[in-house]
């Protein structure tokens, strides 16, 4: 009599379960990568409408700090009524050491730009998956045809952790015109530099081109 009263609460109990958890009842996974965006800026001396030595040098100790690289946005603010003449163009100069060009437009930035100096912002993307790992659906039979609330997670946060520029997941870059041929010969070339000494030597062809 017993385990005949058990049973019904027994699946009563396994249908209560299964209910909870994040749903999810297709194919694609509720978990997708969100991308964000943080905004970090640095105030230089100007005079005479330009950047001294000095105040170059700090900032390319800041753009190391940064680990400054691809898929970075670098913009300058100036002050109203300041002349630009030399300061943007330094910066700029800067910037293409690490392979960057100045952006057009400045994003918004708390505070105003203090008088006699110009402001480097730097915006940087940010790819992550939020709530994962997600456990809170436990693999075990439901009756709602739900995938497991852990679904995706994997994937989708290799993805987010692996891309190089975290905006080409809401836009793809268009094309520039240039073959696929010169995009595998420029990353072979940075291959090369980087490697260590015993491997410069290796040829396209052994790198698996064309």
């Amino acid at each position: 009599m017993k385990a005949q009263t058990l049973l019904p609460l027994i699946a009563l109990g396994l249908t209560v379960s299964a209910c909870g958890g994040t749903a999810n009842r297709g194919l694609s996974s509720v978990h997708q990568p969100v991308v964000s965006r943080a905004d970090y800026s640095f105030d230089l001396g100007a005079a005479n409408g330009g950047i001294g030595g000095v105040e170059t040098a700090r900032l390319a100790g800041w753009f190391d700090a940064l680990q400054l690289g691809y898929g970075d946005r670098v913009s300058v603010d100036l002050p109203g009524g300041f002349d630009s003449s030399g300061a943007r163009e330094q910066v700029a100069a800067v910037a293409a050491r690490y392979g960057l060009l100045l952006q057009d437009t400045p994003p918004v930035t708390s505070g105003n730009v203090p008088t006699g100096a110009v402001r480097v912002i730097v915006s940087r993307l940010k790819a992550s998956v939020p709530g994962c790992p997600d456990r809170s659906r436990a693999m075990e039979i439901n009756f709602n045809y739900h995938t497991d609330s852990n679904y995706g997670c994997a994937i989708n946060s290799n993805l987010a952790a692996m891309i190089a520029n975290p905006e080409d997941l809401i836009q793809g870059q268009t094309g520039n015109g240039s073959g696929s041929s010169a995009a595998s010969t420029k990353a072979i070339k940075a291959y090369r530099e980087a490697a260590p000494t015993g491997t410069k030597g290796l040829t396209r062809e052994s790198a698996g081109g064309q």
